[in-house]
């Protein structure tokens, strides 16, 4: 079978690991493109944790993140693995709460949201673009 019979997925996959095959069989590029990987993948990592807690897609970029990861690392792919079905598990475990719990959920979100906005001094900006001069909003960082 050529790369002629197969679909336009699997002829991406064919050509993906042959090109990858090629940057192995070469020492030193390999750990080039292995510390790149790594690199990319932990700040995209990184920014996805960051936010986590803001309205968005924090978990999308903390899972995209480490699939970059888990493209060159196994350890990467394990974490992969296991954090989606923790993440999964917890989602169903919350949408099977009470309101109460739901609520207490948004709150505590909420003030993380306000505690990181004020330690980044972001309502100290903002405070003075509208007048406020407030001590209290400027960062104690």
């Amino acid at each position: 079978m050529d790369d002629s019979d197969l679909s336009p997925f699997q002829e991406v996959e064919s050509r993906w690991h042959r090109w990858r095959a090629h940057i192995a069989a070469r020492p030193s590029l390999n750990l080039a493109y292995r510390i790149a990987v790594g690199v990319i993948g932990a700040l995209v990592l990184a920014a996805g944790i960051v936010a986590i807690p803001y309205p968005g897609p924090g978990w999308l970029i903390v899972f995209a993140g480490l699939g970059i990861l888990a493209s060159e690392f196994a350890w990467a792919h394990r974490l992969l693995h296991y954090a989606r079905r923790r993440y999964d598990k917890f989602m169903d475990w919350f949408s099977r709460q009470s309101l109460v719990v739901k609520g207490a959920g948004a709150l505590l979100t909420c003030a993380v949201v306000l505690a990181t906005l004020w330690l980044l001094g972001t309502f100290g900006l903002v405070g003075t673009w509208i007048g406020l001069d407030y001590p209290w909003l400027e960062s104690p960082l």
